[in-house]
């Protein structure tokens, strides 16, 4: 299975994504905002990462320009998990090169769906 960074500043949220994938047996490693999450992902290379977009310290979209900027995580799927659904935002994230997009309240199964998707 994969290793997954689950990035936001809500312990709940963090919470229920890592149960959702840890169920389906996936290794999560949380971080509480960009920059943690930024620092975790240079020393530890992983699968996939998941990132709340507004949070203290670092934003998602900024964490999606700095990991995408570093060899290792180019091709490494990306996905935004949030309640921002306004169209301008999406755009951002995708110019900063998310793979996907999820809203917030998300539906387990369609999480797990989407990872098994981008993961191939």
């Amino acid at each position: 299975m994969a290793s997954i960074l689950a990035v936001d500043d809500s312990a709940s949220m963090r919470q229920m994504v890592s149960f959702a994938l840890k169920s389906a047996g996936h290794e999560v490693i949380e971080a509480e905002d960009g920059q943690k999450a930024l620092d975790l992902a240079k020393s530890k290379a992983v699968n996939l990462v998941i990132t709340d977009v507004n949070m203290p310290r670092m934003d998602g979209i900024t964490l999606i320009r700095e990991l995408r900027a570093l060899p290792s995580y180019k091709f490494t799927p990306i996905l935004l998990l949030t309640t921002e659904s306004a169209p301008e935002k999406k755009q951002q994230g995708k110019e900063a090169g998310a793979t996907g997009w999820l809203v917030k309240p998300f539906n387990p199964d369609q999480l797990l769906a989407t990872i098994n998707k981008v993961l191939g």
